[in-house]
C-alpha cells in the first residue's frame, strides 16, 4: 500500500518534466530568435542613428507614431512589463501576441530617433507574449500558464543579455518575490539555456563583452568599502525608479496620450541639441564600457537617469535594466575618487547594484555579475547587490511588483 502513491508520484513526475522538457524549449527557441532578431535590429538602428544625427530632430514624430499605434491598436500592451506581473498575480486575459511586434518596432524606432532606453523590457515581454500563446494552443490551466509566463521571462532575458543562470533565477525571484516552487525552477533554467543558445549558437548574434582585470584581497577592509558603495547605488536605484514614476504621472495630465510621447521627444532632441553629445542616448554602452577604463565626468549618472525617466515616463518603449546598468557603472566610476577600490570593481558593483536596487532582485543580480565579471569578484559583488537592495526603498522600476517583505522598507 505505501507502494502505490509512490508509483503515482512517480508518475506525475515524468509526466511532469516530459510536458516541460517539450514546452520550455519551445518558448526557448521563440524568444531566443525574437531576441536575436531584435538585438540585430537594435545595433543597425544604433548605427544608422550615429552616422545620421538629423534623425533625432525627428524625434518628437517618431513618438507621435509610437503613442498613436499603442492608444488605437495596442488594448493593453502599453502596460508593458507590469502587465506581465498582472497575469501573474492574478490572471485575466491572454497577453496578446500584437505585444511582440508592437514593443519590438517601438523600441528600435525609439533607439532609430535617439530616445535614452534599453532592451531588457522588450526581449521580456516577446518572450511572455510568444509564450502565452501556448495557452491556447495547449488548453494550460491557470498554474500551468504562471509557468509558461516564466518561461517567456527567463528566455527573453537570457537571451538579450546571454545570461542563461540570471535569465533563470530573474524570472523567478521578480515574478514570485522569491517564493520559489519547485514546479518553477526546471521550466525556467531549461528554457533560459535554450533561449541563450538559440540566440547566440544557432543565430550567431553576439554580445558585449566587459572585465575587471584587478580584483583585491578579500580583508575586512576592502569589503567595509563596499558598504557606502552599496548604500550609494541603492539610493540611485529609487531615484532611477521614483523619477520613471514621476515622470509617467506627469505626463498623463497630456490628455491625448500620444502628445505624450511628442513633448518628451522634444525635450530629448533639445537636450541633445543644446548639449552637443549624444553619450546619454540609446544604450549607451560605449559609455558602459568606458566606465570600466578610465574616469569620467561625476554627472554622468544623473543625466542618464533623467533622460531615461523622461524617454520611458512619456511613453517611448523600451527597457531600463541597460540604462541602469550605465547609471551603475558610472555612479561606481565617480565614486572611485572617494572609494579605494580598484575602478573597474566599483563600475562592475555600481552595474548589478544599481539594478538589483531598482528592481528587488539581488540574487538574480549577484549571479548576473559572476557570469558577466567572473567569480573572482563575486563576494564584491554580492555585498554592493544586497546593500543596495536593502537602502533602495519598498519601490520598483515596475509599479505592479509586489514587496511583502524588505528589511528598510520604510525607509
Amino acid at each position: 500500500m505505501c507502494a502505490k502513491p509512490l508509483i503515482v508520484n512517480g508518475r506525475v513526475l515524468a509526466r511532469y518534466f516530459v510536458l516541460w522538457l517539450g514546452l520550455a524549449a519551445l518558448v526557448g527557441i521563440l524568444s531566443g530568435s525574437a531576441s536575436a532578431i531584435f538585438l540585430v535590429s537594435l545595433d543597425w538602428a544604433t548605427h544608422f542613428r550615429e552616422t545620421h544625427l538629423w534623425l533625432i530632430s525627428l524625434l518628437p514624430l517618431a513618438g507621435f507614431g509610437i503613442g498613436y499605434v499603442y492608444h488605437h491598436y495596442g488594448a493593453n500592451s502599453y502596460k508593458g512589463n507590469n502587465l506581465l506581473l498582472d497575469e501573474l498575480y492574478q490572471s485575466q486575459s491572454p497577453i496578446p501576441l500584437r505585444m511582440t511586434p508592437l514593443v519590438l518596432f517601438g523600441t528600435i524606432i525609439t533607439h532609430l530617433f535617439g530616445g535614452s532606453a534599453g532592451r531588457e523590457g522588450t526581449a521580456v515581454q516577446m518572450g511572455a507574449s510568444l509564450a502565452d500563446q501556448m495557452t491556447k494552443w495547449f488548453s494550460l490551466d491557470s498554474e500551468n500558464r504562471k509557468l509558461i509566463l516564466i518561461c517567456g521571462v527567463a528566455g527573453g532575458f537570457a537571451a538579450v543579455f546571454a545570461t542563461p543562470l540570471a535569465g533563470a533565477i530573474f524570472s523567478l525571484e521578480w515574478m514570485l518575490n522569491r517564493k520559489f516552487q519547485w514546479k518553477s525552477i526546471f521550466p525556467a533554467f531549461w528554457t533560459a539555456l535554450v533561449a541563450d543558445w538559440t540566440c547566440e549558437v544557432v543565430w550567431g548574434v553576439g554580445h558585449m563583452q566587459y572585465a575587471i582585470p584587478e580584483v583585491p584581497m578579500y580583508s575586512l577592509q576592502n569589503l567595509a568599502w563596499v558598504v557606502p558603495a552599496g548604500i550609494a547605488f541603492g539610493l540611485s536605484a529609487r531615484l532611477f525608479a521614483e523619477t520613471g514614476h514621476r515622470v509617467a504621472d506627469l505626463f498623463k495630465h497630456v490628455g491625448y496620450p500620444p502628445l505624450r510621447p511628442v513633448l518628451g521627444g522634444i525635450l530629448i532632441a533639445a537636450f541633445v541639441y543644446f548639449s552637443g553629445s549624444t553619450t546619454y542616448i540609446g544604450l549607451g554602452i560605449p559609455r558602459i564600457v568606458e566606465a570600466f577604463e578610465t574616469p569620467l565626468p561625476w554627472y554622468d549618472w544623473l543625466v542618464k537617469t533623467g533622460l531615461t525617466g523622461l524617454t520611458i515616463g512619456s511613453g517611448f518603449k523600451g527597457g531600463e535594466v541597460t540604462p541602469l546598468f550605465f547609471t551603475g557603472a558610472t555612479l561606481g566610476n565617480a565614486l572611485s575618487v572617494w572609494i579605494p577600490l580598484p575602478l573597474a570593481l566599483l563600475a562592475g558593483m555600481g552595474f548589478v547594484g544599481v539594478f538589483s536596487g531598482a528592481t528587488n532582485t539581488p540574487i538574480a543580480c549577484t549571479v548576473m555579475g559572476l557570469e558577466l565579471f567572473g567569480y573572482e569578484s563575486g563576494i564584491f559583488l554580492g555585498l554592493a547587490c544586497f546593500v543596495s537592495f536593502l537602502f533602495s526603498g519598498k519601490g520598483s522600476i515596475y509599479s505592479s511588483q509586489k514587496i511583502e517583505f524588505k528589511y528598510l522598507r520604510r525607509f
